[in-house]
């Protein structure tokens, strides 16, 4: 069975939690700290497998949990970090974020890697927070989360070259003369309903991957017929061999089909118009096929047309020598614009958000959000005082009380910071 989609949820591990412990050791205060550090958690990390053709180990495990650290032990002994997921996909496969849209990876090349979900860092143990005025602290940091996500998994097949055109013009015959791959052919409509691979070898020597594609409809780039699972495995190719049963089987008329097909992928969204098309006259056999050239090539006079009967092999031998000519000039069309992709994730610039913000809910309450808040909310033990009197010691160092000040809140105001809420003074 061939899965080329698939949505999943993931969660890397927590951080483990910083320990609060003491030496025991004559005329050192209260022994001396010595808690250890807790451990990362595990990351969830997607890598590229050669051997995987399709997403279907996926479809049945929606998903993926990865361990998270170990808290912190006595004598400064850090906790175990959480064993990394290791998530295989096979070439081409893109991670989608589900909620924002955007791409998070690209695998295009083998063994290729990339962390989709990064685990939680380990809180700190108490012996980092000796100070001079206090070198008993009896406290400690609390792990981090590690990251939740929902991804979309696309399989997006790396061919060279695709076949393209309505249902039963030859595509599947063509690639089954051309290279050892074995498509199913048959006479009905829609035998083909998964793509197929195949790597055809130019007499020459030079060689190229192309890919059978499920036959295109009027109304694909809307999602009928088989749509968009089509059209998403063309966006890869290079080069388009666009097929065209130029007898008129069923009744079809080769002008009409070209235009059609064209107007789909022009209203698809990867601009693939741009890609040098090779069109096929398939199935000069038939009676009426001669004369429905002559119309095609009227309608169509800038069109270097091909003709072909890919059954028995003829004029495919000229086909394959343009085909590899173009591949040899046409560059690689980018899958994002305006992204670079470094190491197969791909990123986009964004202004670094602020430590915090400030809303007023009215009627003396306030609320304070933003990510670095957050992590530190999470870091802190509110059952021990020093913890919280170190909290509150770093929000006015990040700016919290003069921003509040600001903002015009007015002493007794309650504060909330996720579930807890705080009551401000000037």
């Amino acid at each position: 069975m061939f899965i080329d989609r698939v949505k999943l949820k993931i969660k890397a591990g927590n951080g483990g939690n910083g320990l609060v412990a003491f030496r025991r050791e004559k005329y050192v205060p209260l022994g001396g700290p010595a808690g250890g550090d807790g451990g990362k958690g595990g990351s969830i990390i997607f890598e590229v497998d050669t051997n995987k053709s399709t997403l279907l180990d996926l479809r049945y495990n929606r998903q993926v949990n990865a361990q998270s650290g170990g808290n912190g032990r006595a004598n400064k002994m850090h906790g175990p970090d959480g064993e990394d997921i290791i998530v295989k996909v096979p070439l081409g496969t893109m991670i989608k974020d589900v909620e924002t849209g955007g791409i998070i990876a690209d695998l295009v090349k083998p063994e290729q890697s990339a962390v989709i979900a990064k685990g939680g860092k380990g809180g700190r143990g108490n012996w980092h927070f000796a100070t001079g005025r206090n070198n008993a602290p009896d406290y400690a940091e609390q792990g981090e989360d590690g990251e939740v996500k929902e991804v979309q998994i696309e399989l997006k097949l790396l061919a060279d070259v695709g076949l393209i055109g309505f249902p039963s013009v030859g595509k599947s015959t063509l690639l089954s003369v051309v290279s050892k791959a074995r498509p199913e052919i048959a006479e009905y409509h829609f035998t083909t309903i998964t793509p197929n691979l195949g790597v055809v070898q130019v007499s020459d020597g030079r060689s190229f991957v192309m890919a059978d594609l499920p036959g295109l409809i009027q109304g694909a780039s809307e999602g009928k017929g088989l749509g968009h699972q089509f059209l998403r495995h063309i966006e890869r190719c290079r080069v388009l061999l666009h097929v065209i049963d130029m007898g008129g089987h069923d009744g079809r008329d080769p002008v009409e089909d070209y235009k059609i097909i064209n107007d789909e992928l022009r209203q698809y969204e990867l601009r693939l118009t741009e890609r040098p098309q090779v069109v096929i006259a398939n199935k000069m056999d038939l009676e009426s096929a001669e004369e429905n050239l002559e119309r095609f090539r009227k309608a169509y006079p800038d069109l270097e047309v091909f003709p072909t009967v890919t059954i028995i092999h003829e004029g495919l031998e000229s086909v394959l020598y343009r085909v590899a000519d173009l591949l040899e000039v046409t560059p690689e069309f980018p899958m994002v614009d305006e992204e670079t992709q470094t190491e197969g994730i791909l990123y986009k610039f964004k202004p670094e958000a602020p430590a915090f913000e400030v809303f007023n809910l009215g009627n003396g309450q306030w609320k304070l959000e933003g990510k670095r808040l957050d992590r530190l909310f999470r870091s802190v033990d509110f059952e021990r005082e020093e913890e919280v009197y170190r909290f509150a010691s770093t929000l006015k160092k990040m700016g919290v009380d003069d921003a509040l000040k600001e903002a015009g809140a007015k002493e007794g105001d309650t504060v909330f910071i996720n579930d807890f809420k705080f009551e401000y003074f000037d």
